[in-house]
């Protein structure tokens, strides 16, 4: 393992550029079992996600080869494979939404619970009761799902839950749909862009989908799906957090590859909290002088702020003037990172799903530990801002999200450096 020592309080400056979706590609990997051809996926960010998902699928029959420009190159050559990894299910969530492909595909699948950051309660139940839905027999045997299915059937199916639509069993229930016989109607659909860019992919293998970006989808079932190529669309939680790591500093950044509108909700509680933008077709420039003011945040369903930031906008709101509050309606129980921010001299206090941050004037760095991927970020984006030297500890979970955001942000004038543990 390894650590990061941050000198904090550099200028940041100059263009970066966004990284390939991680949210997208890894259910788009999973379909790659769904495919009769290569599937070549371009934009693929290298992540240890991604290289974890290349490990799993490869247990299950499907190759894959690196190309040029961070394009990946999926395809099946022994479809045989039902029972994912164990171990290497365990190190994402992403993992899981493999269970989908393999019913509809191979008939069985034999997939462990998914494991991934400790972020709170992420049941599955309406991933499983979607796959039901369309025919598959479902058990629990000993922390596995073990489901199996002859040809699937359409059906009406709802993904909705007490906190919104479920991303991950969109993707699982959608791309096992496409082979179902007949029709298919899903209510409460996640509309995050990831899912509408899982879907584009879905259509260009051959699937018939309607209503993407909507609450409901429509899928007529297909015999075979092709292979295929598409781009993934640019990662909107990566280019949120390089905009909130310039208005934590105070700093002016440009942040290019990006789709702006992807960022709505985002953009516009960063000019609450007093950032000039200016936005471009596939960029956007932040200028962020003067005091932080205080915002109050929801992380959401899209359209709204992710919760995939709350733990950023967090930090750079322990610097606000005055008093933010911060609710997550998605995984109410992420708030890890509240302690470890206070560690270097945030005041922040937190119960029942919201924190309350009441703005310091200054930061003082201190050795903190990453607890997620997302609050791995959160202490990155603090420690730029921090007097002193900060190490943030476990980067292996920062690894798994962000393409060497550390490199990213020394070449806009910051200074890290990534040591190993002794």
């Amino acid at each position: 393992m390894s650590h990061l020592k941050i000198t904090g309080r550099r200028r940041l400056s100059g263009t970066v550029r966004a990284s390939g979706s991680k949210n997208a590609a890894l259910p788009m990997m999973a379909v790659a079992i769904l495919a009769d051809g290569p599937l070549r996926l371009e934009g693929v960010p290298r992540l240890d996600d991604v290289r974890t998902l290349v490990d799993l699928l490869g247990a299950l029959g499907v190759e894959a080869t690196h190309e040029p420009d961070d394009t990946l190159r999926l395809e099946t050559v022994d479809p045989k494979p039902t029972r994912a990894d164990d171990e290497l299910l365990r190190r994402m969530r992403a993992g899981f939404c493999v269970l989908g492909p393999l019913v509809a595909r191979r008939g069985a699948a034999v997939v462990s619970l998914p494991g991934g950051c400790a972020i709170g309660d992420r049941p599955v139940d309406l991933h499983l009761a979607g796959l039901a839905a369309l025919g598959a027999d479902i058990t629990i045997e000993h922390g596995y799902v073990v489901a199996r299915a002859g040809r699937l059937t359409g059906a009406a199916i709802h993904l909705a839950g007490p906190r919104g639509p479920t991303v991950t069993g969109t993707a699982n229930v959608l791309s096992a749909a496409v082979l179902a016989r007949g029709e298919t109607t899903i209510t409460g659909a996640a509309v995050e862009p990831e899912i509408v860019d899982l879907g584009q992919l879905l259509l260009a293998m051959g699937a018939k989908i309607e209503g993407l970006g909507t609450p409901t989808l429509r899928v007529t079932g297909v015999d075979r799906l092709s292979g295929a190529t598409h781009r993934v669309i640019p990662d909107r939680i990566e280019a949120a957090t390089l905009l909130l790591a310039a208005a934590i500093t105070r700093d002016s950044i440009a942040v290019t590859g990006v789709v702006p509108g992807h960022l709505g909700e985002v953009l516009a509680k960063l000019a609450t909290a007093g950032s000039a933008l200016e936005i471009g077709p596939d960029w956007v420039r932040i200028a962020a002088g003067g005091a932080v003011r205080p915002v109050d945040i929801t992380a959401e369903p899209y359209p709204g702020v992710p919760t995939d930031i709350q733990a950023q906008w967090m930090a750079m709101l322990s610097l606000a003037d005055g008093r933010s509050t911060v609710r997550d309606r998605v995984f109410p129980g992420r708030f890890m990172h509240v302690a470890e921010l206070n560690r270097l001299g945030a005041r922040i206090e937190h119960a029942d799903g919201t924190a309350v941050v009441t703005g310091v004037s200054r930061l003082t760095g201190a050795t903190v530990t990453a607890t997620d991927l997302r609050a791995s970020a959160a202490l990155v984006l603090a420690g730029l801002a921090a007097e002193g030297e900060t190490v943030v500890r476990h980067l292996e979970h920062l690894d798994r999200g962000y393409q060497r955001l550390d490199e990213k942000l020394n070449r806009l004038g910051a200074e890290m450096e990534r040591c190993d543990d002794d």
